[in-house]
């Protein structure tokens, strides 16, 4: 079986399913890119790790092979691409296809009643409903997104991003976290809008007045930093927050595995969030907001994690004074985080799944994870279910 995925581009979040996959295909996978990454991407280290990848083909340097390879392999994955181009003549045949999306309305359902956008999601989802296409939902909310055009209908399946699967005795990952005298706080991230960094001030200030004692951590740049550095002088919190660039994946991995608590605070716009899956490997306790696209998947609240409100930073601070000053309980809670990405949500087990899915077509032969059928969840339900209990 020859298996080729197609996206814009390859980064750190989709390079241990792809060695997953080499390492037991060989040249039977291959991964094509698109388009070279964007810059403020590799400004980050995004693109360090694709140099030499054995598997890797660009289709804007090789696009002849490439349309050869996508015409010919028994699996195409696509995602991550809008110009169906690329896959419209496999498509046409009927060949075996599986799409991999995020939610196509993050900016609200509301959307689904556009005929413009009806019309195009008729063009690459609804008239394929009966064909040999299947969906990989790369996020809690994307089956119900695709319930609303009645696209897939059985044939959607839980997925997501896989980082690396870090092993650790949890023992010692613990004595290190305790070992720093202070609850270490991070957000990791680019500073956009989206993603509500401010959120982690306004949290702070409240906790400084409830006589809460930690060091806030930010990671990341972007358009909000500066807003962020006002807020915390505005608060005066300079003693309790600190400022750090963009580090290498492999840095900021350190940074978490001496974190406690890591903060998730993005809007709908948040796809899926690989960050979540990073630190829960780390042992970190996530607290996130509940719209993120890898929550309903990879959070059960107050047993892995915790998660709130989005929108609201009373909210956040209350499920982070839950914990601050709890160790057992950040213990509890970031021993069960580790366990949910070492041994079910990670490359190891998505390949292989995923590779049986494709010899089976079957999307009931798991109970969870990846490759598990995916059932519809819709927002409010989810906020309601985890949230409010």
């Amino acid at each position: 079986m020859k298996i080729t995925f197609i996206s814009n581009y390859i980064n750190h979040h989709q390079i241990p399913l792809a060695n997953e996959l080499y390492s037991s295909m060989g040249d039977n996978y291959h991964f094509i890119q698109t388009e070279p990454m964007e810059e403020d991407r590799v400004k980050m280290g995004w693109g360090k790790e694709v140099k030499d990848i054995p598997y890797l083909l660009h289709f804007y340097e090789e696009p002849e092979k490439c349309k050869k390879l996508l015409l010919e392999s028994d699996v195409v994955v696509c995602g991550g691409i809008e110009d169906e181009s690329y896959i419209q003549s496999r498509l046409q045949k009927d060949l075996f296809t599986i799409r991999c999306s995020e939610r196509i309305y993050k900016t609200g359902q509301w959307k689904m009643i556009s005929p413009r956008g009806l019309i195009k999601k008729y063009h690459d989802h609804i008239r394929y409903r009966n064909k040999d296409v299947y969906l990989l939902c790369a996020g809690g909310y994307v089956a119900d997104d695709f319930r609303l055009i009645y696209a897939y209908p059985n044939k959607m399946m839980k997925w997501g991003y896989f980082v690396e699967n870090y092993k650790y005795d949890v023992d010692e990952l613990f004595a290190k976290k305790n070992s720093k005298g202070e609850t270490v706080i991070l957000w990791v991230g680019r500073m956009l809008k989206l993603k509500h960094p401010e959120y982690a001030v306004y949290m702070a200030s409240e906790l400084i007045k409830q006589g809460k004692k930690f060091k806030l951590k930010f990671i990341g740049d972007g358009e909000e930093k500066q807003k962020v550095e006002e807020l915390v002088q505005r608060f005066k919190l300079q003693d309790s927050v600190e400022f750090m660039n963009f580090m290498s994946p492999q840095e900021v991995r350190q940074e978490m595995e001496m974190a406690d608590i890591l903060l998730m605070t993005s809007n709908r716009i948040e796809g899926w969030g690989a960050v979540v899956n990073e630190a829960m490997n780390a042992g970190c306790v996530v607290v996130a907001s509940h719209i993120v696209g890898s929550v309903p998947y990879l959070i059960q609240h107050k047993t892995n994690g915790l998660v709130f409100k989005s929108g609201s930073y009373i909210s956040l601070t209350k499920q982070v004074f839950n914990v601050i000053d709890d160790k057992d309980y950040r213990k509890s809670l970031g021993t069960e985080a580790y366990r949910t990405i070492s041994e079910l949500w990670n490359a190891g087990v998505a390949a292989k799944r995923f590779v049986e899915f494709c010899n089976t077509r079957d999307v009931n032969r798991y109970k969870d994870g990846p490759c598990s059928k995916a059932v519809p969840v819709r927002e409010i339900c989810m906020y309601h279910k985890i949230v409010k209990r």
